[in-house]
């Protein structure tokens, strides 16, 4: 057997330092298609909610239970302690169980005849999706060097707009053809595609290799308390972690309930709107998660706070395209002001998942991610499409059908306030990294 710095991996769970360029491009591809399949899962639910409302003869508040806070809670605290496993264990295999599970719970999900098998087939995918983007960020981090971090991460979030691309359009358009049922198996196999690539083609990496460390005492993963007890002492991460929060909270609003703000106040069609919003969701937001990670890498070669001043700016002008687009009178117009919006809609991520990684040590870096995921999830996912909803209900007596139009203005709000939060990171990075970095060498 070779050595194992300088050969292939010999056996499962021992990492390979010696990575290509070519490989860690590939590596980075086929994490890519897999949080593509997880968001195609998650979304997928969105565009079927009308025929599975009509099928199983379910009520408004049955479909939210499926897509709202239910969800986010089993999804954002599972993802912590699966993200203790993964900082002490192979972590491509756990990426590959994750997939195996959310991929077969979203074909489970075709088969179902009650509320009740839907609430739990939903709930097994949350689980699986729980599992897979902490232990990839981690891997990530381990194999691109920190000036090529958040552009890999970005690349890496292109996953949230492909999916949501795929599943407005394959969603939509297959529901309408061969009916709800077909939706889900159709998006949920190619998952388990996906989940032997990542088994039978991927290397898991050496824990601080890109970084020219080597983590301390294999297996020596430290407990949550002290990955959270680290990054909430740190000023730079309480920012970072409201301003993804409260990013997230316009983002899940406005994604979960443009398509009915453009059905009640536009009068447009579900094959428009699936239409429309996967190709601005797709490109523009694309385009959005990309450039703000590379942006965020190359102005940081400079200044390692434009990580969180880059996510500030393209926050803060996030709100008056908001406002023009809620405000707006015409449908295509709506649509154009809508393209801003998509492009910040997930730029945030890439930068702040970099610099969260940046402020623990190598050996917490899945952890790390989880506690971020954790506040993001519960506040955006779980809070944004209630409080959307709740300020409809409270505007309709006074704006009727236009209700929901105000409630997405008033919370267009946040956008400022996470921009605020990400201006307030940059005061404490420099001192909060290098704190990080003393931890640990103890």
């Amino acid at each position: 057997m070779t050595d194992i710095a300088r050969g292939p991996v010999m056996r499962t769970g021992t990492p390979d330092a010696a990575f290509t360029s070519a490989y860690r491009n590939y590596a980075l591809f086929v994490l890519m298609l897999a949080y593509t399949a997880n968001y195609v899962d998650r979304q997928i639910l969105a565009i079927l909610l009308q025929p599975i409302k009509i099928d199983l003869g379910l009520s408004d508040t049955q479909l939210g239970f499926l897509s709202g806070l239910t969800f986010a809670i089993f999804y954002a605290t599972l993802g912590v302690p699966i993200a203790m496993w993964a900082d002490r264990s192979n972590r491509r295999n756990i990426i590959t169980l994750a997939l195996t599970i959310f991929s077969g719970m979203t074909v489970v999900c075709g088969f179902v005849t009650s509320f009740a098998q839907l609430a739990l087939a939903r709930i097994g995918v949350g689980v699986g999706e729980a599992g897979s983007s902490p232990p990839a960020h981690s891997m990530i981090s381990d194999m691109f060097p920190p000036e090529k971090r958040a552009s890999a991460m970005g690349i890496y979030s292109l996953g949230i707009n492909i999916g949501i691309l795929i599943g407005f359009l394959v969603g939509g358009w297959i529901s309408q053809w061969y009916g709800w049922r077909a939706a889900f198996m159709v998006v949920g196999l190619p998952g388990l595609l996906i989940a032997a690539l990542v088994r039978f083609t991927l290397k898991e990496p050496q824990r601080g290799h890109a970084d020219g460390l080597t983590a301390q005492g294999e297996g020596a993963a430290p407990r949550i308390g002290e990955v959270f007890g680290l990054l909430w002492s740190q000023r730079s991460f309480r920012h970072i972690s409201f301003g993804t929060a409260l990013a997230a909270i316009g983002g899940y609003a406005g994604v979960n309930w443009l398509p009915a703000f453009l059905s009640r106040s536009f009068h447009m069609s579900p094959g428009e709107i699936g239409t429309a919003l996967a190709l601005i969701i797709g490109f523009s937001g694309g385009a959005g998660t990309y450039f703000t990670g590379y942006l965020a890498d190359r102005f940081a070669k400079r200044d390692i706070r434009w990580n969180v001043w880059v996510v500030a700016i393209v926050s803060a002008l996030c709100f008056p395209f908001s406002v023009a687009m809620y405000l707006s009178a015409d449908k295509t117009m709506a649509l154009l002001f809508f393209i801003y919006p998509a492009f910040a809609g997930a730029a945030y991520i890439a930068p702040s998942l970099s610099m969260t990684q940046a402020l623990v040590t190598v050996r917490m870096r899945a952890q790390a991610s989880a506690v971020l995921f954790l506040i993001l999830n519960l506040i955006g996912m779980g809070l944004g499409p209630q409080l959307a909803g709740i300020l409809s209900d409270q505007y309709l007596p006074y704006y009727g059908q236009e209700s929901l139009r105000y409630a997405l203005l008033t919370i267009s709000v946040v956008w400022i306030w996470s921009a605020f939060h990400f201006i307030l990171a940059a005061r404490s990075l420099k001192d909060d990294i290098e704190r990080a970095r003393q931890h640990g060498l103890k």
